[in-house]
């Protein structure tokens, strides 16, 4: 009878123990752990103010665990609005999603022209243009050029899927300053 027993509050704890193993502790935390650490999640996100610097330069980049967009002013800027959804021209109102490559779009408004004080346009791109050779990038799949209208610059910026995305906002270099866009290879 003690042998019944004792098997029996064994299966009991053994039993509890199996079952919290893949559940949440009640602290909140899981059993996984975040892809290479990012836990940037895919929200929107936006911040700073209209800038009167022109942008002058859009160049991309591959790293470990994301891919960047990089948005480079001749001056101070730290605006800027970035979201997943649809992408319109400025100033016409056509959508870009039709012309832009990938499985996600994130739409991405920089608040600072992309002309000087004369009107001149400050970046070699035609709206609707591709801007980056993408091959062999895991997330970025395009990067289009929406145009510029009243202070206000928009891309479309095509990814293989909706995937966790920060926005950095760098100074540098020199009188230049920068709008960074990461996004993860995963979740």
């Amino acid at each position: 009878m003690r042998i019944r027993g004792a098997l029996t509050a064994l299966a009991v704890v053994l039993a509890g123990l199996v079952a919290s193993a893949g559940s949440s502790t009640a602290a909140g935390t899981t059993t996984a752990s975040a892809y290479c650490g990012i836990t940037w999640g895919s929200a929107e996100k936006a911040a700073g103010a209209l800038s009167d610097a022109p942008l002058v330069d859009v160049r991309t980049g591959r790293h470990d665990c994301y891919d960047r967009v990089v948005f480079e002013f001749a001056g101070p800027v730290d605006g800027y609005a970035i979201g997943y959804g649809e992408t319109w021209t400025e100033g016409e109102g056509l959508a870009l999603s039709p012309y832009t490559a990938g499985g996600a779009l994130l739409r991405v408004s920089l608040r600072a022209p992309a002309y000087d004080d004369d009107h001149l346009g400050t970046v070699p791109y035609a709206v609707g243009e591709h801007v980056a050779n993408l091959l062999r990038y895991p997330t970025l799949r395009d990067v289009v050029f929406g145009g510029s209208f009243e202070g206000y610059s928009t891309f479309a910026v095509g990814v293989r899927a909706r995937l966790p995305f920060r926005v950095l906002v760098l100074a540098g270099p020199g009188t230049h300053s920068r709008v960074v866009l990461d996004v993860a290879h995963q979740w």
